[in-house]
């Protein structure tokens, strides 16, 4: 067929998984195929750059981009997948927000490289010995890509078309995209394609809605009764600040909401937001009260920001370089 769509996909700062989400859809995966022709896909099969390079601008119908940027590598790919598509798709939470990896960037550069080469309990590095952009060997000049001072999500470096949250998007969300792109049914440009509630809303569990928490604790501590809110028995859940679309499936096997799916519609912070819902549910009214009980969660940036922290207010930028 010559009136195939042409799709790519491409991982920046990520592990993967999103590259596994789009497997997830089974045997609707023939369907993609018998649409589309996929012309890059590093995960899966061995495109090279210089096959895109070549291509005329937006021959690419679709780019789906996971992953956030990290390194010069992944935005020179960013920059010239956009050139080539017509339609860019920020694929999973990393894309979206920074996901997990930007947790990083609370430290420097030079930070990061300490502990990964030097001070790590696994290193065995008595030269101390950090990587170089550029070494010189035998054979030649080898280069490997500039790692920058923080993650960014992808829309900081070219503009993004749609975005499809999650870690990963559920197998539904991403056949939604597929079939909307076939069908030529995409809603508006800078849309989010999933869901408008939050995870509260399609939640089976019973809330009561009143200060309840007295202690906090992680998922391990305690055991949680299977039918009662989550966060009102003090397990920080992130279901208030987070879009819906996964069907609670972590909370169907007891385990509370991390935020992947970002803040919903009209929420500018997801981490602020989550502050919000806790505080309100703290049953305590003596200020040394509410600090003990506040005290008992372990690392808030992690837990609050865990998905978001480079798309937050925040941004996560403490120090730069070095």
């Amino acid at each position: 067929m010559t009136d195939k769509l042409k799709f790519a996909f491409y991982w920046g700062a990520s592990c993967g998984g999103c590259d596994v989400a789009v497997l997830d859809i089974n045997e609707k995966i023939l369907d993609v195929a018998a649409i589309a022709d996929i012309v890059l896909w590093p995960v899966a099969a061995d495109g090279k750059y210089k096959d895109i390079e070549a291509m005329a601008d937006r021959n690419i119908d679709v780019c789906f981009f996971n992953g956030g940027i990290r390194n010069s590598e992944a935005e020179h790919i960013a920059r010239l997948l956009r050139k080539k598509s017509k339609v860019m798709v920020s694929f999973g939470a990393c894309a979206c927000m920074g996901g997990v990896p930007s947790l990083a960037n609370q430290f420097s550069r030079g930070e990061i490289f300490t502990r990964a080469y030097i001070t790590s309990q696994s290193t065995v590095n008595p030269e101390r010995r950090l990587p170089q952009q550029k070494s010189y060997v035998p054979e030649g000049e080898l280069e490997i890509p500039q790692f920058f001072d923080r993650v960014s999500p992808l829309d900081e470096v070219v503009p993004v078309d749609y975005y499809l949250p999650g870690c990963p998007p559920t197998p539904e969300w991403v056949l939604a995209a597929v079939q909307a792109i076939a069908k030529g049914e995409l809603p508006p440009p800078g849309s989010v394609i999933g869901s408008e509630k939050t995870l509260c809303d399609e939640c089976p569990r019973e809330r009561k809605n009143e200060r309840s928490i007295r202690k906090f604790y992680r998922p391990h501590e305690i055991i949680a009764d299977p039918k009662q809110c989550l966060l009102e028995q003090g397990i920080i859940c992130s279901g208030p600040a987070t879009r819906a679309g996964c069907r609670a499936r972590c909370i169907e096997v007891n385990m509370p909401c991390r935020g992947c799916y970002g803040p919903p519609p009209g929420v500018v912070d997801q981490g602020a937001k989550m502050l919000g819902a806790v505080a309100s549910l703290v049953a305590a009214n003596d200020e040394d009260e509410v600090a003990r009980i506040i005290d008992g969660i372990k690392d808030p940036l992690g837990i609050f920001y865990q998905f978001g922290l480079a798309k937050s207010l925040l941004k996560g930028n403490i120090k730069q370089g070095g």
